[in-house]
């Protein structure tokens, strides 16, 4: 159950940061405005506070593994926000981050 409630923050923590990011994005380079920046600082700082809600207390184990998701996360909100056609090489690259952030996050620790 806990790697299911750390996967489940990981997905949530991605919506907010890259949804804040790309609400940013939409305001100041598609000048829809000071709403949709606005948005998406608050969404940044809900990122920020789901991170903290992780089962494993190493901040930087968290945010290391959580960069594979972002990665991933960033290709797929291309393809439905955007339209965006990733190649073969990005859907490979991105599985690559997701098998990283796994070993990182869900490998036994003997340490």
């Amino acid at each position: 159950m806990t790697v299911a409630r750390s996967v489940f923050l990981f997905v949530l923590a991605a919506l907010f940061e890259i949804g804040g990011a790309w609400l940013v994005w939409q305001g100041v380079r598609e000048h829809r405005g000071w709403a949709w920046i606005g948005a998406g600082v608050i969404a940044l700082g809900l990122y920020g506070f789901v991170a903290t809600l992780q089962p494993d207390g190493e901040f930087g184990r968290i945010l290391a593994a959580y960069g594979g998701v972002f990665v991933a996360g960033s290709i797929a909100w291309g393809v439905v926000a955007d339209g965006y056609r990733p190649t073969r090489w990005d859907v490979a690259g991105a599985l690559i981050c997701l098998v990283g952030m796994a070993v990182i996050m869900y490998a036994p620790r003997g340490d």
